[in-house]
């Protein structure tokens, strides 16, 4: 059996039992999600997934509704910041994120609907960050010496959790973000892609 076999039965696997341990979520979390700041409970956001083709990728909705629009177009000094941290700005200093919003990014409860992503098969649960199309344009041209990274790191899916979201997440730049992406697709294996999975629970309550 082929490594990507092996990867697909563990990510049906383990995406199944997490959807069904997590059941009440999936009735709480969107009731307070209405309540807190209304509909759509649920976000969808296009990113980059294997060979380079697009996809829409699910999470519980943490930010306003008008979220992209206050980014791109009315708070330049926001954009800024954005960019300047490599695409991602501390949850504290954003204000587009809810109330609600804040608390679920802290235990990474927002992206748990990426689940059904890895059931249709466009991420796994172990792989590189699902990056923006443009995010990989802007920052392959700040950082030149990621261009070299980013078609391994295109030739494998996406994945929840990967090898620098159990290593510092938000912490790590771009172009260290992009050199270990790139590493675990040249090197990928169902050894190391355990590893991954076990250390990510710890990963995630370090946000708190």
């Amino acid at each position: 059996m082929s490594y990507d076999q092996k990867k697909r039965i563990i990510d049906l696997i383990v995406a199944t039992t997490l959807i069904l341990v997590f059941a009440p979520f999936w009735i709480l979390i969107p009731i307070l999600i209405l309540i807190d700041s209304g509909w759509p409970v649920i976000f969808t956001h296009k990113r980059v997934g294997k060979g380079g083709a697009d996809f829409e990728l699910f999470k519980f909705r943490s930010m306003v509704l008008n979220a992209d629009e206050i980014l791109h177009q009315k708070n330049h000094k926001l954009l800024k910041k954005f960019k300047s941290g490599d695409w991602k700005i501390e949850a504290k200093e954003d204000p587009r994120i809810t109330p609600l919003g804040r608390f679920l990014r802290s235990f990474t409860i927002d992206e748990f609907p990426q689940l059904f992503n890895v059931l249709k098969g466009q991420m796994s649960m172990v792989g590189p960050r699902a990056y923006v199309r443009k995010e990989l344009e802007e920052q392959s041209k700040k950082y030149p010496s990621t261009k070299k990274h980013i078609p391994y790191i295109l030739s494998v899916k996406p994945g929840i959790t990967g090898p620098w979201q159990t290593s510092g997440r938000n912490e790590i730049p771009f172009d260290k973000r992009a050199e270990m992406d790139a590493a675990y697709a040249k090197n990928k294996n169902i050894k190391n892609d355990i590893l991954i999975l076990l250390r990510t629970p710890k990963a995630m309550l370090s946000k708190w």
